[in-house]
Formats: structure tokens, C-alpha cells, sequence
């Protein structure tokens, strides 16, 4: 957890909960935000590299949503409906349907669960179990999949786990890709595991694994091994489930993160930036046979946030109806690629990870990305760390973001990058 540099309001040390984080890193009050900036109570302007940690994929306020939704706002349209019929919700699954289900050849059908991403690994974990018979969970070393009790089992970060003030189990944690290094094949430990019948792991419900590793410092699973779990899986009876909470809506380029890769998840669960405004939105896909809840066997007092459903149609409509949105994120993605490289070549040991525009630098240690990311703040650029250690600079900005932003926003990362290293080095003298 960053440290709290902050003096602060005093509404806020007084009366709101030391669990704050963010706000620790950015001790400044924000009143207003358009596009890739916001703005604080002084009338500085900062550049947004962080996105709502990916709730944010295409922007701040964009106004086609905005006018959508304080429409139907001004017109007395259903605000909260349970899990009942409503004109958005039907208009939000068509277009979800037509736009993004067909097109990928795709047939699962969609789960409204609570308003955040741990209600969609916990709606997955639980329909894992209750399709299999098992209780077993097989999740990854560095994975982040939520804060509740059941998504916080399969979650790696010893300091998350530690919140949880009580045993946590039904997860098995194995190797991601690269967890001990390029040149361990960690697909051929896990199944030696799986084979052996005198491993002591017991059969599992389900993989969860993210495509991409957001909290856990951007390590990005290649084609071959992801399609390899997903043979795994179906070889031991067990679900595929592909979490692209972070990774998915257009992150890593396409708006999955598992597509291109050959592999066909039974579970996906999806928030963030599905509503596309920021609202709170999640949902669970499952492939049709899957779908064996009895009404009510898994509900929630905030299945669906209809105002969600105005702005996601509407993001949806604006950017993914044709082929246009997709490609001018490549072309960003490049740009990324291009500036981290140089970014990553002023310290010594630095290397890129993550894949599309879900990118950082590995910076060898927790304290020099925490100081770099300091001074970038100082210049008016917001951007947060990942990785086990907090040793990884990620850039999470929309993807909406201009070239023009994105080379200033860039340009300040390497001022706070050469800064951040002479103040190091005259330290070490």
C-alpha cells in the first residue's frame, strides 16, 4: 500500500476509514474530469494514466453517454429494478448480443450480478462448483480476482489475504507463466500435478485465470499457454474461467483479452469498464449449458444498474459497431510500446510487460517505481504501480487518449523517471 504523504482534509482523517489508498497517493481534492484529465479544487490539470484502475477505458464524461443517460434521468426512466424487465436492460442485451456475442461467434448467455467485479469471480466460482460437484478451485500465483471471502482465496497478494481475518479455502494456487523464470515450463508442472495421482490436489471445478495480470504487475500469459490450461481443464472436467475484468472492454486491443488466442472460456466474468462511464456494472457470461441456476438460487439486491445499461449500449453503439475503435487502439498500443521502451531503457535492469494498451515498465523495486510515480504526480501526471513488490510502472490510460496526451503524459514519465534515478543515486552516495 502507498504511503500517505497526505495531511489531508480533515473531513477525511476524521471520519473515513484508514482502508482508504488511492487517495494516498493523489493528495489532492478532484472536482471535475473530461477525457484522459482531471481537474482539482486549485484548477490544476492532470493527465490520467490510471483510468479508475481500468473502469475508465474510454474516458472521463463522455458526452454521447452523458446525454443518454441524464435523459433518461429527466424522464422519470426506471433508476433501480431488481432483476425485473426494463427498456434498458432489453436494449443493453441486444446490443451486447449483436455487437459483440455474434460477431465472435459466441453464445453465452449474461448474468447480472452485484455491481462489482468480486460479485462476478464469486457468481463464477459458485456456478464452477455447483455444475461440477467439486469444491476445488485451481487460481495463479500473482492473481487478483476481488476482496470478498471467495474471490479473495484465489487472490495471490499475501497483504489482501491478510484482510480477511479468517482461513481462506477451496482454492488451489498454481504457477502462472513465468513465475519461476522464462526457462520453467510451469503448463508441464501443473499438469505432472493433475496426473499424479499421490499430488494431494484434488479435483478441480474450475482454472480461474486472468489473460493478463492487472494488480499482480501486468505478467501476460502467451497464446500457447493459456490454450494449454484450457486443454487441462477440459481434459480434468473442469471449467475455463477467463477473468478480463481489468484486461477486457478493448485493454489489451480487442474487447476480450482472451480473443485471437484459441481458447473458448466456459465463465467470463466482466466489470470495470463495462458500463463505459464508470458506473458500477458487472456481469457473469456462461456458455448456455451452464446456466443451471434455479430462479433466485444466486440474486442480489443490485443485479443490474440500469443507469449502466444506458451508458454501456451507448459505448457499445459508439465504439465497437464497426472495426475502426479496434484499429486505432493498435495504433495507440504501438505508441505505448514505442515510449515505454525508451522509458525502460534510461534504468538499468528495466524491461516492458503487459500486452495492447495494459502496459508498464518493470523497474526492479517497489521504492524506485513508488518515487517515480510521486514525482510524475508532482508534474500532473496520475499513474499507479502493480506487481507483487509494487515494482512495476503501469500505464492504464483511456483509451480514448489522444497521441497528443499520451506523448505529453509520456513526456512527464520520463522527467519523473530521470529525476526519480539521480535522486537515488545521490542518495546511494
Amino acid at each position: 500500500m502507498p504511503k500517505d504523504t497526505s495531511n489531508g482534509p480533515t473531513i477525511y482523517a476524521r471520519r473515513e476509514s484508514e482502508a482508504r489508498s488511492y487517495c494516498r497517493s493523489f493528495p489532492v481534492s478532484f472536482t471535475s474530469a473530461r477525457g484522459s484529465e482531471l481537474t482539482d479544487d486549485q484548477g490544476r490539470t492532470y493527465i490520467d494514466f490510471l483510468a479508475g484502475c481500468s473502469s475508465l477505458n474510454y474516458g472521463h464524461n463522455d458526452p454521447h453517454m452523458k446525454a443518454a443517460l441524464v435523459e433518461h434521468i429527466m424522464s422519470d426512466g426506471i433508476a433501480h429494478g431488481l432483476d425485473m424487465h426494463t427498456d434498458a436492460k432489453e436494449a443493453f442485451l441486444e446490443t451486447f448480443e449483436r455487437l459483440i456475442l455474434e460477431p465472435r461467434g459466441m453464445d453465452h448467455k449474461v448474468m447480472m450480478v452485484g455491481p462489482t467485479g468480486t460479485n462476478a469471480v464469486e457468481a463464477a466460482m459458485k456456478l464452477a462448483r455447483k455444475v461440477t460437484g467439486r469444491t476445488n478451485i485451481i487460481a495463479f500465483t500473482n492473481g487478483f480476482h476481488g476482496m470478498t471471502v471467495g474471490a479473495l482465496a484465489a487472490t495471490g497478494n499475501k497483504g489482501k489475504r491478510n484482510g480477511g481475518g479468517m482461513p481462506l479455502q477451496g482454492v488451489t494456487h498454481m504457477p502462472y507463466e513465468g513465475a519461476f523464470g522464462p526457462d520453467v515450463d510451469t503448463l508441464a508442472q501443473i499438469e505432472m500435478m493433475l496426473e499424479n495421482p499421490s499430488s494431494g490436489l484434488d479435483a478441480p471445478a474450475a482454472f480461474l485465470v486472468e489473460p493478463v495480470q492487472g494488480e499482480g504487475g501486468l505478467n501476460a500469459a502467451s497464446a500457447e499457454w493459456l490454450r494449454g490450461i484450457a486443454r487441462l481443464a477440459k481434459k480434468h472436467g473442469a471449467l475455463l474461467i477467463a477473468d478480463d475484468i481489468q484486461a477486457g472492454i478493448g485493454r489489451t486491443g480487442t474487447f476480450f483479452s482472451f480473443e485471437e488466442m484459441g481458447v473458448e472460456p466456459d465463465l467470463i466474468p466482466l466489470a470495470k469498464s463495462l458500463s463505459g462511464f464508470g458506473l458500477p456494472f458487472a456481469a457473469l457470461l456462461m456458455k448456455p449449458e451452464l446456466d443451471v441456476w434455479k430462479p433466485a438460487e444466486h440474486n442480489g439486491t443490485f443485479r443490474g444498474n440500469t443507469h449502466a445499461f444506458i451508458t454501456a449500449r451507448v459505448a457499445l453503439e459508439k465504439f465497437w459497431a464497426d472495426g475502426r475503435f479496434q484499429r486505432a487502439l493498435a495504433e495507440k498500443a504501438q505508441l505505448i510500446e514505442d515510449e515505454l521502451e525508451t522509458i525502460a531503457e534510461m534504468i538499468p535492469g528495466a524491461y516492458l510487460k503487459g500486452r495492447g494498451l495494459m502496459r508498464g515498465v518493470d523497474v526492479g523495486s517497489g521504492e524506485l517505481a513508488g518515487a517515480i510515480c510521486a514525482e510524475a504526480f508532482e508534474r500532473g501526471l496520475i499513474i499507479e504501480t502493480s506487481g507483487a513488490g509494487d515494482e512495476v510502472v503501469k500505464v492504464l490510460a483511456p483509451l480514448t487518449t489522444s497521441e497528443e496526451t499520451f506523448r505529453k503524459g509520456f513526456g512527464i514519465l520520463r522527467e519523473s523517471v530521470a529525476t526519480s534515478l539521480n535522486n537515488h543515486k545521490i542518495a546511494a552516495e
